[in-house]
This record gives C-alpha cells, structure tokens and sequence, in this order.
C-alpha cells in the first residue's frame, strides 16, 4: 500500500455519506470522527500485514516431531499435506485439565465452519497434549465438524513453540510455518501476552483471532473485564 497516494482519512469519512434516521448532528459529527479513526486502523492493519509478509526466514524445524490424530501417527511434514504453509493452534487441554481452557474453545467453535475456506489457502491443525480419544470425544460433544485435531503425547512440539508455561500447564499459541524447497520453516507466531499488555487491558494478539470479542468491541458496553466465555450456560 503506498500511503503517499491515500486520500485523508478524515476527506473520505464526510464523502462516505451515510446517515440513519432521527441522527442529531452531534452524533454525525463524532461518528465521522470515529470512522476516519476506522479508516487509519483499517490501514494500519495492513501496513503491519505487509510487514508480516516481508519477515525473513525464521528458524528451521528440524526435529521430526510427531503427533496422533484421527487416522493414526502423523508427522509434522505430513501435517502439511499439499500445502506450503501450515497454521498450527496449542489448545489448551493438555494433562492438568478435566475440562479444556473456555476461552480457547469458543475461538475453535468459531473457526470450526471457517475450515474448509482456510484449508484453501493453507494447511491447519489443532494441537493439544490429550490423547487423541479424549479430544475426539470433545470434538463430538461441541459438535465441531472440521477441526483437525491432533495430540502432542511427547510434549515435543509444544514445549518448543511455547505451548507450554512455567509451571508445566497449558498455553494457547498460534504458529505459522511454511515449507519452501524442502525446507520447513517458522514464519511467525503471535507474541503478544501478559508482558506487552498495557495497563488495564486484558493481554490480547492484534488482530484479535477472536470473532467472539471483535463482534462485543462493537457493543456500547464494550469488552467486559470480568466475562469470559464459559463451555455450557
């Protein structure tokens, strides 16, 4: 995107137009305020894409780690299958739970129908450190039809991709690999935590993966502090 042809922001959101009824212009007023801000973050998203994209080769994987899913023992290679890039989500439900993370399922349930659209572009799996019985049984009980799962028994994977905490329980992370010549490679994973949280805010990725918050941040109420999603109500 070259920003030296973009027309203002604050131009665009008066020539967008719309208007809803009964509206005062105190709200208009603000609303195009808001919507030039919508616009900025609109390209500021994509200037940090771009630069997703330009990172250079990460760090090769050459472990053989390997994994089990529904059809048996796999490979990490395999889990590519005839795509150069593979997207990989840690679920949290590893040992120390009787129950898997809520909040990491309701991202799951939420990309269960997006699968087959992702599957286009790229290879996905959903690795957690259950045995694969365990995670099928939940996969039926959600109600999930396209997840791949799979089980990381070894701990392998999981403790070199940060799937795994200090105190040997579960983490949620998101990994990105691509395969390039032979050659697997990490591309890029969210870092974002606990450590580059600002004040007052819950420790989040930007983007946010999460349909579930990016549909409650448009709410006059907003994202709350004390809720999270829960696996039954």
């Amino acid at each position: 995107m070259d920003n030296r042809n973009l027309v203002p922001a604050a131009v665009l959101a008066v020539k967008n137009g719309v208007r809803f009824p009964n509206e005062s212009e105190a709200y208009r007023s603000a609303r195009d305020e808001l919507l030039a801000e919508e616009i900025e973050l609109r390209r500021h998203i994509e200037r940090v894409a771009v630069q997703r994209r330009a990172l250079p080769p990460g760090g090769e994987v050459t472990k053989d780690y390997r994994f089990e899913g529904s059809g048996g023992p796999i490979s990490f290679s395999e889990l590519f299958a005839d795509k150069d890039t593979l997207i990989v989500y840690s679920y949290m439900f590893g040992p120390q739970r009787e129950r898997p993370c809520p909040m990491c399922t309701s991202l799951l349930s939420a990309w269960d129908g997006e699968v087959p659209d992702i599957q286009q572009r790229a290879a996905l799996a959903v690795i957690a450190r259950s045995p694969i019985e365990r995670l099928l049984a939940f996969k039926k009980e959600r109600g999930w039809h396209h997840l791949p799962l799979y089980s990381d028994m070894t701990d392998d994977y999981s403790r070199d991709y940060h799937a795994i905490g200090g105190d040997g329980g579960d983490d949620a992370a998101f990994n990105v690999f691509t395969r390039r010549d032979g050659t697997i490679r990490h591309f890029w994973s969210q870092e974002m935590g606990g450590v580059t949280a600002d004040p007052g805010e819950d420790p989040r990725g930007a983007p946010d993966l999460m349909p579930l918050w990016t549909v409650i941040d448009s709410t006059p109420e907003g994202r709350p502090a004390d809720w999270y999603p829960k696996l039954s109500y």
